[in-house]
């Protein structure tokens, strides 16, 4: 190797600066007050502008680590469409993380949610009791509760369609191209409810060539998974090809009640497209995906001994006695637990000429829940719920947009019509046997339909090579009309869920309404490039998503007066500056962000317990949305890769959050100093280490990851024994891959340490005769085998 003068210095002088940087925002987190403390005082943008001026001088310096011109090394050129249009990750103007199909292979990822790990600022999980509904957070917005009419706050696309329910988004990952994380508001280009960000799930084109591609995993707990795809063109102009996986394992704890696995999975998945290319200017492409989620119903793990019975509270905490799928209370969908969700997409692209291009989006998508919820984790016929999810959308989408030398950008029109609905008994089996000498079921039914309209544009203009301005704007017509009928009956399950003895004893909602909400919001970026490798930018954007109706609210008995009016739109302004440099050579790649949002009026959906009769006597609960005045999130985020050879390669991230809320008035008294943002640590942080070898007519990788995640707090009230500590996972995986890619073979451990962390729960400790509170947690250690072949 050739080496020269001061090459060894520089290069300690990068990883001074990764280590520096790490060990700096690490130790401000040591305690609370402490990192609050480094955000209040502004700390945040001096760290911005020491990391750039490190970036700079370690760019001008030229650091000399390349053997010779012709075998230069450098880190892989990433591509996004964060803006709608190809671009360079390090040119784009917006704090995004990348996954390619390799990272993702690599590291052996089974589902979006495992991408939460190596992402700054990003939670995902899975929502209490569910197997593929999706909890997102990104920078303090998001939703905790799947609600019907309820939407989060961070869009998921999938192949630029945007997926307006939770239930089924939580996507498997096969047949990918890549997963674009987009943080902060994408209120122009995205607009429907991407007020803390989005997340695009790309899927591979065809190929032009006949292929065929499987892959096999086997696990521990028994993990039996096969992916199938193939392609075929039929003529020079016509593909066809699709993808089918099937998802199998045994559950990480058991039901000891119905003698079920407890945590397992169950899926069936297919994806098919075919694309049409009649000339060298279009391009069509009609795509079909369909899933079917059969896993058992999730229960929750119980932290105290039953008030009835002997149930003990279990050592395991994957372990559950909760017998509400054979309970008669759950009759009515026979202790069903499914979801199915599919849709079909066509796409056409247009060139015009070549400056313009026209795109048209046409999708419609439906998915269908049963599930069978047990509130208190026990045997006895209590607390027991039998749901119904049943959502339909569909949605057109033009985009028309211009590049050349100076000015590029898309003017665009999206329409959404979508309906969701809602229904669940919620049966308070032991209340109803004390008081009325039978069962006492609070139904809950309600429709929420949406039919939405919007009008979009941004562009971006060079001033000069180096010096760039974008403006953008949406307009939103957003209507909402819902229905909602809420009853109290004796009698177990109620007549909706086919029991024709139950009797109606109150009404506690039976409304129809509707609103429309409106909205302009805008987006200003200029970024500045200060040499080929370094550039930075400040943007001003806006978030905004509509307000709803409530289906779960009941507005009968003054139990919550102002359900039949709905809830009001949350509104998020951020400002935000970012550096974006690659340096060393392109051997070391550094992205910054720092922000600072205004909330207001954010919407936080609840669960209360209620007495609908006026005995005193808690007999069943109202859902709460809940516009909490005002709140700040401000942070930092840092992203490395460092190529230190050929073979080795480490990453890693940092977030530092400071989310509060500023007033929350509740019967005219501000109580934000109780009240928390939800599901936003304070500091997350990654690290993670690639080497590549040859080996045997191929090469092998050995990469570990380390991911740590500080305490969050799951509702807008701290509840101890829901709420999660700081804690970290430790992740490593070996993979082999041939020469010619056709052969691969890859083994990956997850939580190595086997740590038990807490994803969500359910509090309603005040609700029947017993402290109800049930906690879900994450995977425990895993250990998965993989091969795969192509030809």
């Amino acid at each position: 190797m050739v080496t020269e003068p001061g090459e060894h210095v520089r290069l300690y002088e990068i990883f001074g600066l990764f280590n520096c940087k790490y060990m700096f925002l690490r130790n401000t987190t040591d305690n609370k007050t402490t990192g609050r403390k480094f955000l209040k005082q502004n700390l945040s943008i001096k760290l911005l502008t020491s990391i750039s001026l490190g970036a700079l001088i370690l760019t001008s310096g030229g650091v000399q680590t390349s053997i010779a011109a012709e075998e230069k090394v450098t880190l892989e050129e990433i591509t996004v469409t964060a803006r709608r249009r190809d671009e360079s990750l390090q040119s784009v103007p917006i704090a995004v993380t990348a996954f390619s199909a390799a990272d993702l292979d690599r590291r052996g990822i089974s589902d979006i949610t495992e991408l939460a790990q190596s992402a700054p600022s990003v939670t995902l999980e899975a929502s209490r009791a569910t197997n593929s509904t999706l909890t997102a957070f990104i920078r303090g917005v998001g939703q905790q509760d799947p609600l019907a009419g309820f939407e989060g706050g961070v869009a998921i696309y999938l192949d630029d369609v945007y997926l307006a329910r939770p239930q089924g988004t939580l996507l498997e990952v096969y047949d990918v191209e890549r997963i674009e994380i987009l943080r902060g508001p994408q209120g122009t280009l995205y607009g429907r409810n991407a007020v803390g960000g989005a997340i695009k799930y790309v899927t591979k084109r065809l190929s032009d060539e006949p292929s065929v591609s499987v892959r096999g995993s086997f696990g521990t707990y028994s993990q039996i998974d096969g992916v199938v795809s193939a392609s075929v063109p039929l003529s020079d102009t016509l593909r066809i090809g699709g993808a089918i996986a099937s998802l199998n394992r045994n559950g990480f704890g058991e039901n000891i009640t119905t003698g079920v696995d407890n945590y397992d999975k169950k899926i069936l998945a297919f994806r098919g497209s075919l694309e049409f290319e009649p000339s060298e200017d279009v391009f069509i492409r009609i795509s079909g995906d369909y899933s079917d989620d059969d896993s058992n119903p999730r229960y929750g793990h119980r932290p105290y001994v039953g008030a009835y019975g002997s149930d003990p509270v279990l050592s395991d905490v994957y372990d559950t006695t909760a017998g509400a799928a054979t309970n008669a209370s759950t009759a009515g969908i026979d202790g069903n637990n499914e979801v199915k969700a599919k849709g079909i997409h066509g796409l056409l692209e247009w060139s015009l000429n070549e400056n313009v291009i026209l795109k048209s989006i046409t999708a419609y998508r439906e998915d269908y829940t049963e599930s069978v919820i047990d509130f208190d984790g026990l045997a006895v016929d209590d607390m027991d719920a039998a749901v119904i999810y049943d959502n339909q959308q569909f949605s057109q989408e033009f985009q028309l947009s211009y590049s050349s030398e100076k000015l590029n950008g898309l003017i665009g029109f999206y329409y959404l019509d979508a309906s969701a609905s809602n229904d669940f008994d919620v049966v308070l089996g032991q209340l109803g046997r004390v008081y009325y000498a039978t069962e006492l079921t609070a139904y809950t039914g309600g429709v929420v339909d949406t039919k939405a309209w919007s009008v979009f544009g941004e562009f971006s203009y060079d001033f000069t090579e180096d010096l760039s301005l974008t403006l953008g704007g949406r307009y939103t017509n957003d209507k909402r009309s819902a229905d909602v009928l809420r009853q109290t009956f004796l009698g177990a399950p109620s007549t909706f869920f086919g029991n024709n003895s139950a009797l109606a004893i109150a009404t506690t909602s039976n409304f129809d309404n509707s609103r429309t909400f409106k909205k302009f919001t805008p987006r200003v970026v200029l970024d500045y490039r200060i040499n080929d490798d370094v550039t930075t930018y400040a943007s001003f954007s806006k978030g905004f998503k509509a307000g709803s109706f409530d289906p779960r609210g009941a507005s009968v008995n003054g139990s919550h007066p102002d359900v039949e009016n709905g809830f009001a739109p949350e509104n998020l302004t951020t400002y935000e500056v970012g550096l974006k440099s690659t340096f060393a050579e392109g051997r070391a790649r550094v992205n910054i962000a720092a922000f600072y949002s205004d909330y207001a009026d954010m919407q936080i959906p609840g669960s209360l317990p209620i007495d609908t009769d006026n005995d005193g006597i808690n007999d069943g609960f109202v859902g709460t949305v809940t516009n909490a005045g005002k709140a700040t999130i401000k942070g930092v985020e840092m992203e490395g890769t460092l190529l230190i050879s050929d073979g080795l390669v480490i990453q890693g991230n940092v977030s530092i959050l400071d989310a509060k809320i500023d007033q929350w008035l509740l019967n005219g008294v501000n109580v934000a100093a109780d009240r928390a943002v939800q599901n936003t640590p304070e500091f997350m942080s990654f690290l993670g280490a690639t080497y590549t070898v040859p080996l045997a007519e191929g090469e092998i990788s050995f990469s570990g990851s380390w991911s740590h995640k500080g305490s969050v707090v799951q509702f807008e009230t701290p509840v101890s024994e829901i709420d999660q500590d700081a804690y970290s996972l430790f992740d490593a995986s070996i993979v082999w891959v041939s020469d010619d890619n056709t052969w691969s073979v890859g083994l990956h451990g997850k939580n190595l340490s086997d740590t038990r962390y807490k994803t969500a729960g359910y509090n309603f400790p005040t609700l029947g005769l017993e402290n109800n509170i049930t906690v879900f947690y994450g995977a425990p250690r895993t250990v998965t085998v993989t091969a795969g072949y192509k030809f």
